[in-house]
């Protein structure tokens, strides 16, 4: 019976894990488009952001 349990939560932390690097990518890409855009687009000269 242990065995099973051990098995159903590695399969559940594993399932959690690759939704969250799932996320992480899709952040990761919007953060990069933003910046890209910040290059692209500067108004004044400038950058239109504060990093």
């Amino acid at each position: 019976m242990m065995p099973v349990v051990l098995v159903l939560l590695l399969a559940l932390l594993l399932f959690g894990l690759g939704f969250a690097v799932k996320v992480l990518w899709w952040f990761a890409i919007v953060v990069a488009v933003i910046w890209l855009l910040g290059f692209l687009v500067r108004p004044g000269g400038g950058r239109w952001y504060r990093w």
